[in-house]
């Protein structure tokens, strides 16, 4: 009996594998449904200088409570009337396939939501989308073509603008574990105000409503479209870049210069000698022994410059910090941002925020709070590298004693973000990025018991003032009785001497 072969379109492998994607079951559906929607929407404001304004709603089903109905509403941007169906309705479709810092990047997620809905529910998705320079609004019903991986358009409507409204509407009916996905929900979008200070972020659910009033009109500088480097290069990249340039008489070092990150004249030279090949070979005529040759000198070289960050959009300790005051309500907090970096010829850049007492109720480990590209990440915590180094910390060093209000903050932003899976819930441990953000997770630490240190000092001194004002009047009474003087006379010189040296004390305190 012979065996029969078919193929398998993206969205059918996903279909059949929803797990890998964060879809294994009602409860983390939902989760990941949100988190997916309220994304695009972060990306499509802040990346392009609008302030966001995010309108998210659950709703219960009445009939049917494990079916729950999710709307998310932006002002960002807005999709292009003709291209509401694909970015909906195609497995592998959208505008984050460049060089940039972006929260989404597999171009998977809100494909997935739809995958995900269509299943349980058989219910299709609803798309309302305009932008900002167009005259009309496009309203969709669509599923996706499993088999084929399009987008089957159930309803159409194009109608004219009436109001200068732009941005994206989107409307989908799921099968939904409520009960236990509404902690982790809500948790989501507290920390994802905490990471958008920027944003006003309105949440209601059959909970109740909360509403997150941007504390900062200051948007992070958006990143830039940017060149690969040439240490994370292969033979696909270089073959599609030669396929792209379209230039018969391009050289090889004209190649390098136009299509790499930090490529100049001089270094293009420098690395061709050094490689074996001669600057004025037609990228044309390469072949594919010539194409792994030079993608194995292009990982190896050791002169090329470090990545630029202008690809990345880090928030900035200020910003940072307002979002820790504003969601965690600390009594101190501090951030700091490390200095760019790379690793496999990716750029990052590492931040990191440290909060303590206040509202942050104490606990036997550290509250960590996890961010990459400005995401939260709430599961798979033990295997995230930045729970690693939190762990290995000795925290008494920095007058940590347990259980203790302390909170931690990780960012890591980069073109492209070391997950360990296609979940994107936990940062590998790859050496570059751990040696920043141990740097940086110290570094808040050391200010942490900077001022813890100067707080016990002042207790000290109040200590002392309370054990002085004890005996005061006695002493008062003493000094008068000898020096036959009046003793409120006395009381007032003692309650000079003290005020002075009080004083002293609180400068050196507050130096």
């Amino acid at each position: 009996m012979s065996e029969k072969y078919r193929g398998l379109s993206p969205a059918e492998f996903f279909h059949r594998n929803k797990e890998i994607a964060g879809f294994s079951n009602p409860s983390r559906a939902l989760y990941q449904t949100v988190r997916e929607l309220v994304e695009n929407s972060l990306d499509a404001t802040e990346t392009h200088g609008i302030l966001p304004y995010i309108d998210v709603e659950v709703q219960l089903h009445e009939d049917r409570p494990e079916w729950v109905t999710l709307r998310v509403a932006d002002n960002g941007i807005g999709i292009p009337v003709h291209e509401i169906p694909n970015v909906f309705g195609r497995v592998f479709y959208g505008s984050k396939y460049v060089v940039r810092q972006t929260r989404g990047v597999f171009g998977l997620g809100v494909k997935m939501a739809v995958l995900y809905a269509q299943m349980t529910t058989g219910k299709p998705i609803y798309v309302k989308s305009s932008t900002r320079d167009s005259d009309v609004v496009g309203e969709y019903l669509l599923y996706i073509d499993i088999s084929r991986n399009i987008p089957h358009v159930q309803k159409m409507r194009i109608k004219k603008k009436n109001k200068n409204w732009h941005g994206t509407i989107v409307r989908l009916t799921l099968e939904g574990a409520w009960l236990q996905s509404k902690k982790r929900i809500e948790d989501y979008i507290r920390r994802t105000a905490l990471i958008s200070p920027y944003a006003t972020i309105r949440y209601r659910s059959p909970d109740g409503e909360l509403l997150f009033e941007r504390v900062s009109k200051e948007l992070p500088e958006p990143p830039q479209i940017g060149k690969y480097h040439p240490k994370g290069v292969d033979i696909e990249i270089l073959k599609d870049l030669i396929r792209r340039s379209n230039n018969n008489d391009m050289t090889l070092a004209g190649f390098l210069e136009k299509y790499f990150e930090g490529v100049g004249e001089k270094i293009a030279q420098e690395f061709l000698t050094w490689a074996g090949f001669q600057p004025d070979t037609k990228v044309k005529e390469l072949k594919l022994a010539d194409l792994e040759k030079l993608a194995t000198a292009m990982k190896n070289f050791p002169k090329w410059r470090r990545p630029r960050p202008l690809t990345l959009s880090p928030l900035g300790p200020e910003l940072l910090k307002k979002g820790v005051k504003s969601i965690l309500k600390p009594e101190f907090a501090t951030a700091v941002i490390r200095p760019p970096s790379s690793y496999g010829g990716h750029a990052f850049i590492v931040e990191a925020a440290i909060a303590y007492g206040g509202e942050i109720p104490p606990q036997d480990n550290v509250l960590l709070l996890r961010f990459a590209n400005k995401m939260p990440l709430l599961y798979d915590e033990g295997v995230d590298v930045s729970r690693k180094i939190v762990d290995s910390i000795d925290w008494s060093i920095y007058k940590i004693k347990f259980p203790a209000p302390v909170a931690v903050v990780t960012h890591v932003c980069s073109t492209k973000i070391p997950f360990k899976g296609v979940g994107k819930e936990a940062i590998a441990d790859v050496p570059e990025l751990e040696h920043e953000l141990e740097i940086a997770i110290r570094d808040v630490a050391r200010r942490l018991r900077i001022y813890l240190s100067k707080l016990e000092k002042m207790y000290e001194v109040k200590r002392k003032e309370v054990t002085i004002r004890k005996y005061m009047g006695e002493v008062s009474s003493s000094l008068a009785y000898v020096l036959n003087m009046d003793p409120s006379s006395i009381s007032s010189l003692l309650e000079e001497l003290l005020k002075k040296e009080l004083e002293k004390k609180e400068v050196t305190v507050n130096a």
